[in-house]
């Protein structure tokens, strides 16, 4: 159902940006739109959507990352969009420290993450492991009449198979990453799937993955008389995985809110409309190293909520027990597509600084911390719902945010904000309506 306050909220809310919900006769025909450099494009599209001076001028400003890059990058390019980044701290994981950057939006995220591993941090920090960096590709065969005779005719040409896909990433075979194995899957509908196991080293492995699916198609279709069809990567990576596991000192949290903290996990064991949410919050804090490292956020997202439904149903990717001595045990398992060469990584200037402030080494490092993160992120929401409710600490953090889009500048943001939290009202209107009689106040003195 539509909640039409909250609709209402939010066309005050772009109103008072002067941006139009609707631009009225549009014609999305751009004939030649890409031959065309950004700036023509954001000219064309600045008369097309009627955006103001400034609106224009925000597009046409250059960030680290250079128009000319971004114009190789994506189609249509029209500029570079800006999320905010920070620096999660407090984080030892295998007793090494890490300062952790993260891109996010959303208010709370960081300050949650850092609060979470610091502490965890007194009983040791983070413990992580995880697996070889073994990417499957997948090629799919339809309408199979003898199931049984294809699965041993692909199995006895495993070796050649494994030669030919080998053949196509020599450098990877150096270092000692390649295919490595077959796997056959029976799907309903007389379907095969072909397996390709694929370890891809320190890269996320798509490219290397799909070529060398690709390849082996023709010989594959040869050795079985059947047709193949799609011969891709799967972004569910059950055997590039990663565990992070943590202690909570009782000491510091209390047998109350241990309890608490446990029963909300089994909330989220037991519902999926609540495990949804649980591990989204893990994914705020995934998602933003994802994105601070230039790595493939939808990917990853894919994968975790993927990983979450491997037993049937969607359960939460985070489990809580308490241990001998009555402290709170986290522990997760993840799969973790993450590169640390080729696509945006290596071509996006910032990520190439959140990777040096990483100090990372390899794929599986950066998993491995992925890992921690996750569940850094996970307790803090937990220990929040536990104690003071997930909105408290929140609406501290976003209170700033509405006390600006409602125009308030300089120390008014942190008075408006003071104000919102203690009213308990976090909206937009009730923003204006502090800066409003903040400002008349101000007047009469």
């Amino acid at each position: 159902m539509l909640n039409f306050n909250v609709l209402s909220q939010k066309s005050n809310l772009f109103n008072s940006f002067n941006t139009p919900l609707v631009c009225e006769k549009m014609n999305s025909e751009l004939s030649g739109f890409y031959k065309k450099n950004i700036k023509k494009r954001i000219n064309e599209i600045s008369k097309k959507a009627k955006l103001s001076n400034f609106e224009k001028k925000t597009l046409l400003k250059e960030t680290t990352l250079q128009f000319k890059v971004v114009d190789r990058m994506v189609e249509n390019s029209i500029g570079t969009f800006e999320t905010p980044l920070g620096i999660a701290t407090f984080f030892k994981i295998n007793k090494k420290d890490y300062l952790i950057p993260m891109a996010t939006e959303e208010a709370s995220v960081i300050a949650a993450c850092s609060k979470g591993a610091k502490l965890a941090r007194v009983s040791g920090g983070f413990k992580t492991k995880s697996t070889k960096p073994i990417m499957i590709g997948q090629l799919q065969l339809i309408k199979i009449k003898n199931l049984t005779k294809v699965k041993k005719l692909i199995l006895k040409n495993k070796s050649k198979i494994l030669k030919l896909a080998n053949s196509v990433d020599p450098t990877l075979v150096k270092f000692g990453g390649g295919a490595k194995n077959i796997e056959i899957r029976s799907l309903k509908k007389k379907t095969l799937v072909i397996h390709l196991l694929v370890n891809v080293k320190d890269a996320m492995g798509a490219n290397a993955v799909n070529s060398m699916c690709e390849t082996i198609s023709p010989m594959i279709e040869n050795i079985t008389n059947e047709k193949v069809r799609l011969k891709i990567l799967s972004n569910l990576a059950v055997h590039r995985t990663a565990k992070a596991k943590a202690i909570w000192l009782e000491k510091n949290l209390g047998k109350e809110v241990i309890r608490k903290i446990i029963e909300a996990h089994q909330f989220a064991e037991l519902d999926s409309f609540r495990a949804v949410t649980h591990n989204k919050g893990i994914m705020n804090g995934i998602a933003a190293l994802t994105m601070a490292t230039g790595n493939d956020y939808r990917a990853i997202e894919a994968g975790c909520h993927g990983f979450a439904c491997l037993k049937g149903t969607y359960e939460p990717l985070t489990k809580y027990y308490k241990d001998k001595k009555g402290n709170l045990v986290g522990e997760i398992e993840i799969p973790v597509q993450f590169g640390l060469i080729g696509g945006a990584t290596k071509i996006m200037p910032k990520a190439q600084i959140a990777l040096k402030i990483l100090g990372v080494k390899s794929s599986q490092e950066l998993g491995e911390i992925a890992a921690a993160v996750g569940l850094s992120q996970n307790f803090a929401a937990l220990n929040a719902l536990a104690t003071e409710g997930i909105q408290k600490g929140h609406m501290k953090l976003h209170a700033k945010n509405l006390a600006t889009m409602a125009g308030a500048k300089g120390k008014e943001i942190d008075t408006v904000a003071k104000k919102i939290v203690n009213s308990g009202k976090a909206t937009f209107d009730e923003a204006k309506h502090i800066l409003k009689h903040l400002r008349k106040n101000d007047k009469k003195k």
